[in-house]
């Protein structure tokens, strides 16, 4: 049986900076249901975006043309509150992703599949018992 819309975020801000992979993700997410989307091409857009809607999911690129460390956003993103989005990092080279930043949310190696998207978005957020789990083991 197929995941219905239900299952998916409301609202996702994709941060990408190749304007076809952002277009596509786009035209994914919209196929799929979702209505609320949002796209930034670099850090200080999300930034800005961050400070003016509250979404439920992040698909994050890691390198941006602004900065290479795109995952700084997604630190920043886990202290909005009781309820942070849900992350996905979208990246190229995932093994540049530090650790401990991997463990906030999935990471979807380039090229991939808008339902492995799909799929990583139907995922229950990990919670902050999960988190401190992972951080004793």
């Amino acid at each position: 049986m197929a995941a219905s819309a239900d299952d998916l975020p409301r609202s996702v801000l994709v941060v990408e900076d190749d304007t076809i992979l952002a277009l596509a993700t786009e035209e994914a997410l919209r196929a799929a249901g979702i209505e609320e989307i949002n796209i930034c091409n670099s850090t200080a857009q999300a930034l800005q975006m961050l400070r003016a809607i509250s979404p439920d999911a992040l698909v994050l690129d890691v390198h941006l043309a602004d900065r290479d460390d795109g995952w700084a956003i997604a630190e920043l993103v886990t202290e909005m509150g009781p309820n942070p989005p849900r992350i996905i990092f979208s990246t190229g080279a995932p093994r540049d992703i530090p650790q401990d930043i991997v463990e906030l949310g999935t990471v979807l190696e380039k090229p991939y599949e808008p339902e492995q998207l799909l799929t990583a978005l139907r995922e229950k957020p990990k919670g902050l018992l999960a988190r401190l789990r992972g951080a004793l083991r």
